[in-house]
């Protein structure tokens, strides 16, 4: 998603294409499980929220088919266009403050959207009301505190450089609104909203050439805002990004926690 109050990770960077693909492969798995566990199928009416790039949506329309629906939104739809022909609708959407696009949905998913959202617990609201009753809800998202390093191997000069550009990273996203300890706290959040049924998982990739590829195409968008910040320099950058791309790190992502629950 792309936020008119400065949002780190813009989507209009030539690297958030970098990134979503990183994701993709990281978690799409993960949440095509959950979403196949909840029941997606022949005419499900969903909500993707803050869809980003294009692989859930993809694979919600053909789970959903001809007579099913997949309304996909985000501030910045600008990598949806190739795929907002039925059963996509594709809508300019910020769900901290709009109204839901619709109501009576069978399904509503957002994955990595929230902790970035500062009017969080408004979405959230948001997104329960459009569910039908007996509707389901699947929430995903990062919780970069509770595990708060690039490297948990801290074994070398490498590794401690790496953390602290995440540790810089992690500053830049606070100053910026974003809630670090977000995802811990959905399986509660959810049952304060008055879902039934929650249940929680978590996914933790590390050592994944998916890894690096999220690390690399980070860093290098956030490059000017660290150093701008006094948090890194142009050559710490430059030898860090080196270090990723010679492989050898053991590199992990914050872990995505999904939750989930039904609307009564």
């Amino acid at each position: 998603m792309t936020r008119p109050d400065g949002y780190l990770l813009d989507n209009g960077r030539s690297e958030a294409g970098e990134r979503f693909e990183a994701f993709a492969t990281l978690f799409d798995p993960t949440t095509f499980r959950h979403l196949e566990n909840l029941g997606v199928g022949p005419g499900t009416r969903c909500w993707e929220v803050g869809a980003g790039g294009p692989s859930v949506v993809s694979w919600l329309a053909t789970k959903v088919g001809p007579s099913g629906q997949v309304v996909a939104t985000d501030i910045d739809t600008s990598r949806l266009t190739a795929i907002a022909r039925p059963p996509v609708r594709v809508r300019v959407h910020d769900v901290g403050a709009d109204a839901p696009p619709s109501d009576g949905f069978d399904l509503v998913h957002a994955r990595l959207v929230l902790v970035h959202v500062p009017e969080r617990d408004r979405a959230l609201r948001s997104m329960v009301a459009a569910l039908r009753p007996g509707g389901r809800l699947l929430v995903e998202d990062a919780d970069p505190a509770l595990q708060p390093l690039v490297c948990p191997d801290e074994h070398g000069p490498e590794q401690r450089l790496a953390n602290r550009l995440r540790h810089g990273f992690r500053a830049l996203l606070a100053d910026r609104g974003a809630d670090l300890s977000y995802g811990r706290r959905l399986p509660r959040l959810l049952r304060e909203a008055g879902l039934r049924d929650v249940e929680a998982d978590v996914r933790f990739p590390m050592t994944s050439p998916a890894c690096a590829a999220l690390e690399s195409a980070t860093v290098r968008q956030i490059r000017a805002d660290l150093v701008a910040a006094g948090l890194a320099t142009d050559e710490e950058i430059d030898r860090h990004l080196a270090h990723v791309a010679a492989g050898g790190m053991d590199l992990a992502t914050a872990p995505m926690i999904s939750a989930w629950g039904t609307k009564a």
